[in-house]
This record gives C-alpha cells, sequence and structure tokens, in this order.
C-alpha cells in the first residue's frame, strides 16, 4: 500500500473529531472518502497533509511512517493537497501560480511538467497571463489541479473538487479526475457529492461522526441500501 493509517484519531482541544480511522491508498488506486458536512472529511485530509496532528495512531506513506512529519517534509514527500475552495492566488498570473506550485521541482523538469498541465488544460495556458482570480469557478478549481500537478505527487489529496460548481462544470472536473487516474496518479477524493465520487472510484470509505462505518468497491457501496437512503437521496 502507497498510504496506510490505522487507528488515527484527531481533537480540537476536547472534541474529538475522528475516532479510530483506519483506510488505504494502493499506488494507482482512485480512493473516495464520502460523508456530510462536519463527518470528519477535511480534518482527515489535514491530518494526512501534516496541517492537523494526530491524537493517537500510525500514518505509514511509502514504506515509512510519517505520522509526525511536518507538513512541508510531506509535500517533498510528494504528498499535494488540493483544497477545498480552491484557494489559488487570486492577484497573480495563472503561470506563476503553476509555477509556485512546482517550486519543490528542479527548475530542469519545471518546464515539461508545465506543459503537461497546459496539455490537460488548455484554457489554462490560453489564460496563463490574466490574473487568475479573473477565472471562472470551474477554471480556478483546474488551476488548482495543475498547481497541485507540478509538484509531481506520489499521492493527490483533492479536497470538495465540485464544492460550488456549476452541473456541467462538475462533470467537467470529475472527467479531469478520471484522467488523472487513468494516467497513473493515485488519488485520495474527499467528496460531499456522494454519487459522482462513488461513480468514479476504485475503491470508497464512508465517514460518519469521525467514524469509517463503511468501505468497499465503489459499484458496491453506490448500490448499498443504506448509502442509497443516506447519500444519493434514492
Amino acid at each position: 500500500m502507497l498510504f496506510t493509517i490505522e487507528n488515527l484519531s484527531c481533537h480540537y482541544g476536547r472534541i474529538q473529531a475522528l475516532h479510530d480511522v483506519t483506510l488505504n491508498v494502493d499506488k494507482g488506486e482512485l480512493v473516495a472518502l464520502v460523508g456530510t458536512n462536519g463527518a470528519g472529511k477535511t480534518t482527515l485530509l489535514h491530518t494526512l497533509s501534516g496541517l492537523i496532528k494526530a491524537s493517537t495512531g500510525t500514518i505509514k506513506f511509502d514504506g515509512g511512517e510519517i505520522t509526525h512529519t511536518t507538513a512541508r517534509r510531506r509535500v517533498q514527500h510528494g504528498i499535494i493537497q488540493v483544497p477545498e475552495g480552491r484557494q489559488v492566488f487570486a492577484p497573480m498570473s495563472v503561470e506563476d501560480n503553476l509555477l509556485l506550485g512546482g517550486y519543490t521541482q528542479d527548475t530542469s523538469v519545471t518546464a515539461p511538467i508545465l506543459d503537461h498541465v497546459y496539455s490537460l488544460f488548455p484554457v489554462l495556458q490560453d489564460k496563463k497571463m490574466q490574473a487568475a482570480g479573473t477565472l471562472s469557478g470551474g477554471q480556478q478549481q483546474m488551476l488548482a489541479i495543475g498547481r497541485a500537478l507540478m509538484s509531481k505527487p506520489k499521492i493527490l489529496l483533492l479536497d470538495e473538487p465540485s464544492m460550488g460548481l456549476a452541473p456541467l462544470l462538475v462533470d467537467e472536473v470529475f472527467n479531469t479526475v478520471q484522467r488523472l487516474r487513468d494516467e497513473g496518479v493515485t488519488i485520495f477524493l474527499v467528496e460531499q457529492n456522494a454519487y459522482k465520487a462513488l461513480s468514479i472510484a476504485d475503491r470508497a470509505y464512508v465517514l460518519e461522526a469521525g467514524k469509517v462505518v463503511l468501505e468497499g468497491t465503489g459499484k458496491d457501496l453506490i448500490h448499498n441500501e443504506r448509502v442509497k437512503q443516506a447519500y444519493l437521496g434514492l
């Protein structure tokens, strides 16, 4: 397994946000984590990326334990997060946003990575000199993903990539996520849109009140009666 989380717990002061979470992501997989608002999905991502300290449990990545490793070191290990709400650097140009994403890479490899990002998202190349804040919501999401790809991630942590987007743009974002998986990018997708996430996931987990309550293939969970009633409105 590329990423292994065992009995992970996390607190905000006296409030326990995660309860003995255990899950794993293998190399090349697209694994989804679904749940309602407040379930602890973003807390889990922030714990995996080192922004929040784990209270108990272990996090292993690519053969080594990283439970107490800093966020900066995790980026250097190849754990790259696309944050909720995109969080592009609005006054900076599109291209400068992308180049900033590649700060961990040697300059000799930055140019070909940038070319690849532009091939994935031609609209970004067309608008590369524009301020990032002038892009549409969907284009900013593409920019946030492209910025993450500039770091050559070993695993891409996606936090609610469809949030606030119109339905057509949601489809476009999920098509992009599928394409990245098909190219061999390992993806851990946190998403409130359970149907969309489960429909493209190799495997998935359901998080409720900070606990993993279900796991299985995306296809199995999308047909699970509990998931249908609680998350799919069926």
